[in-house]
């Protein structure tokens, strides 16, 4: 067993020249299953070393990434002892039960419920002489969840009263705050957020209802969200608006699927579009990929998420949005990963590449060249580290420009150092992997550490790629968008969501009074934005 289980290394010369001696001494019947496994191996093989992929990434392929972070990645550090007896000590446990508190639930409905036998002011039943007072401050708390469909309905049965001399028929009015339309604002907020914020298809989310006895057609749910559309559009545009002149934008693209362009529709609609005067189609373009976009700009006290899907990259979006801002307005921080068609064209921008993915590659070569890359992942988690004290801290951008440069630029020019001396003196080759990963460093080191020259200038891109997520939760389960008119929707709709969650605003509530307050909202969209429309509500009188 042992035997089996040894490991024998064989380089491609070997396989053959076994394989040579084998069609000797085998008959062909024998010889050809083993031949064309051994080819089998030698193709996998090469695609490994063309691809300058390891079993690990190949494996993260397959079966998905993990966690990157250092914790996981690289060995924890030892407990420190405890000076009385010399074992190291055991970290407490976290203070409170169960994982989400009383202010875990902004939008829960709060009651006070008294006392079923005292009151305050009462004789204390227990030692018979003292007396009860409120404990007002320092209240029981009981947290109580209670399940519901998403979509529930009311039937109305309203009364008819007919004349017995001339015939006219007199109805009941519907109750108060209940409207003539069958389906409500809330309806249209519910089921955008279902499925651009929650990744439910139409048909799953039909089913749902039909089992709990409220249908709603696939169809159906698709002309509510449309017709309610219209009525976010303006504050999406606003949205827009005022994303173009953030300080720092972040952008980053994913894959993603239009039927209406691709296959035989495509060549279809590029057949019945009229031709321009330059003799092409309109939608005619060298391009067959379709991309979702992210775009997030952060302003000094808010952020704003931005999504785009169409055949444009991320680069071309960020300059349509770019075309908007204002003159004076100083240049702005651009945070994306190293590929040029992130970049936009005509405008300039103070490019910061993402410190996450040069990180990366050594994550995926941490098993192959484990000194080297254990050594650059520990450099790098001080950063992030110091990062994270200077956020905890709240400090100004100029003063997290300060604490960087203190310390972490000693730490990152020894890695630097380190970095040129690994090519410099031959310890690692430049073609392989390692080597790679080092050069990509080296070549975008600049703009992979704006954070130690340029105040506001983030480490990664992480933020955008978290609001991607929304974008690529709906391609695992919606697989695809029909129509670019079902992509605009989508993009609307996710971008309103995405952004009333970085402010901590309840896109449910904010998506309802869009479409309640639709002659304000087209009137003043900039009163409309997550982060302030709260305050119009409360000035204005109720309905």
């Amino acid at each position: 067993m042992n035997a089996l289980c040894e490991r024998v290394d064989l380089s491609e010369e070997d396989i053959r020249q076994a394989l040579t001696s084998a069609q000797a001494v085998l008959p062909p019947a024998v010889f050809k299953p083993l031949q064309t496994v051994a080819q089998a191996y030698l193709t996998v093989v090469n695609i490994l070393d063309a691809k300058n992929m390891t079993i690990a990434r190949l494996r993260k392929m397959v079966f998905g990434p993990t966690s990157e972070s250092s914790r996981r990645l690289l060995a924890p550090p030892p407990l420190p002892e405890d000076p009385g007896t010399g074992k190291s000590k055991a970290r407490k446990p976290l203070p409170g039960h169960g994982r989400n508190g009383q202010a875990d639930y902004p939008t829960a409905k709060t009651e006070t419920v008294p006392h079923h036998k005292l009151a305050s002011g009462d004789r204390c039943p227990g030692c018979r002489n003292g007396k009860v007072y409120d404990q007002s401050e320092r209240p029981g708390i009981l947290v109580r969840v209670t399940g519901q469909p998403p979509l529930n309905a009311a039937v109305y049965h309203l009364q008819k009263l007919r004349c017995n001399l001339c015939g006219d028929i007199f109805e009941a009015r519907p109750p108060v705050g209940v409207g003539d339309r069958k389906y409500d604002e809330t309806a249209a907020s519910m089921i955008a957020l279902f499925k651009y914020g929650g990744g439910f298809p139409w048909n799953r989310l039909g089913k749902l209802q039909h089992c709990l006895g409220i249908p709603l057609p696939p169809s159906t749910q698709w002309d509510i969200v449309q017709d309610a559309s219209r009525a976010c559009e303006p504050a999406f545009e606003e949205l827009q608006r005022q994303a173009a002149q953030g300080q720092v934008l972040h952008n980053d693209d994913t894959a993603m699927k239009i039927l209406e362009r691709m296959g035989k529709r495509r060549a279809a609609a590029l057949l019945a579009a009229p031709i321009g005067t330059d003799g092409a189609h309109p939608r005619d373009t060298a391009r067959t990929g379709i991309f979702t976009s992210g775009i997030v700009s952060r302003l000094k006290d808010r952020r704003i998420a931005l999504f785009f899907t169409g055949a444009k990259h991320a680069g071309e979006n960020l300059a349509a949005i770019l075309e908007t801002r204002e003159r004076h307005r100083r240049r702005p921080i651009q945070m994306c990963d190293a590929l040029s068609r992130n970049l936009p064209k005509n405008l300039k921008t103070i490019i910061a590449h993402c410190l996450a993915h040069g990180r990366r590659q050594f994550v995926e070569l941490l098993g192959r060249f484990p000194a080297e890359c254990t050594h650059i992942l520990r450099v790098l988690g001080r950063v992030y580290k110091d990062d994270a004290i200077a956020q905890k801290r709240k400090l100004s951008a100029l003063e997290r420009l300060r604490f960087h440069q203190a310390r972490s630029r000693p730490r990152l020019d020894k890695l630097h150092e380190y970095l040129e001396a690994l090519i410099a003196d031959k310890k690692v080759e430049p073609n392989s992997g390692l080597g790679e990963a080092i050069v990509y460093m080296l070549k975008h080191w600049q703009r992979l550490t704006l954070f130690l020259t340029k105040a506001g200038a983030p480490l990664d891109n992480n933020l955008c790629e978290r609001a991607l997520k929304m974008a690529i939760l709906h391609r695992k389960n919606s697989l695809f968008y029909k129509t670019d008119t079902g992509a605009g929707v989508g993009d609307l709709y996710m971008s309103l969501i995405h952004t009333c969650q970085l402010n901590a605003a309840d896109p449910f509530d904010y998506l309802t009074q869009l479409q309640r307050h639709t002659k304000e909202v087209r009137a003043h969209p900039e009163q409309w934005m997550p982060w302030n429309y709260r305050r119009i509500i409360d000035r204005s009188p109720p309905p």
